[in-house]
């Protein structure tokens, strides 16, 4: 077993360093943009945090592996998964960062087995940094979080997002109307690494969306050690690690999970 605490300092060190480097490109307006298709915008700044957070990985842990949103790499490998796997979104939000949002962040975690093990979010515009080791508990910075403890659906705060195929976006509508009609109010922030550590904080109570595992792994541990539940609307496939797939994912507090799962496989 590898020594998480180490990692985990390290983590949140590079995320943190990640983190300061976008800030200042923004603040500096040395950002250009471009498109990886001719929807999901990235941008000069997402590239030079993924190299640094790559390069830094590299030095300190050669022997270990990388999966990036910017290396656009194929994650259905089993062996990949089953690694010492470093998972990274070098900026979570891109189209919040390029259009001067303070909602997004560097999410770097680190896995083994296909289990998350370390987790760090970083939001630089904000200075918080959400961070974790399994079995230690999750933290906001110094403060230790606690899951929310909304009780009723009815009553509750929803994160969801949309997906950047817009020939994808129709299939959620009916699972948005559902929710809708069943909880207190929605809110899209554009970033669902914080989307989901909100929910440790007690910012919101619940999430749903389709997502990329570097969108969540860190985020996903984050909230199960402050005591929420993470899982899917549908099966997971056998030997998929349920804490790296992200097809119709739901995250929440306890007392509500099992009706947003109920709400979400009716619509």
């Amino acid at each position: 077993m590898s020594d998480w605490k180490e990692i985990a300092q390290f983590a949140q060190e590079i995320a943190r360093e990640a983190g300061h480097l976008i800030r200042q490109e923004r603040e500096q307006q040395t950002v250009s943009l471009n498109y990886k298709t001719h929807q999901e915008l990235v941008t000069s700044a997402d590239l030079k945090s993924d190299q640094l957070i790559r390069s830094r990985i590299q030095q300190r842990f050669p022997e270990h592996q990388i999966l990036s949103e910017e290396l656009a790499p194929d994650y259905s490998s089993p062996e990949l998964l089953q690694s010492q796997l470093w998972i990274i979104d070098p900026i979570d939000g891109t189209v919040n960062y390029a259009r001067n949002h303070q909602m997004c962040a560097v999410s770097i975690a680190y896995a083994e087995a296909g289990q998350v093990r370390v987790g760090a979010v970083y939001c630089p515009f904000l200075e918080e940094l959400f961070h974790v080791v399994q079995g230690e508990g999750s933290y906001l910075n110094e403060q230790r979080l606690q899951i929310t403890t909304q009780t009723e659906l009815r009553g509750a705060l929803i994160g969801t997002g949309f997906p950047y195929n817009r020939e994808e976006r129709p299939k959620l509508i009916p699972k948005f109307q559902k929710m809708l009609e069943s909880c207190g109010d929605i809110r899209r922030i554009g970033a669902a690494s914080l989307d989901i550590c909100w929910i440790a904080a007690g910012r919101m109570d619940g999430f749903f969306e389709t997502l990329s595992p570097w969108d969540f792994a860190a985020a996903q541990l984050v909230v199960r050690e402050a005591g929420g539940k993470i899982g899917h609307i549908g099966e997971v496939p056998p030997g998929v690690p349920p804490e790296l797939y992200g097809l119709d994912l739901i995250v929440g507090a306890p007392a509500i999970f099992d009706e947003m799962q109920q709400v979400l496989r009716s619509a």
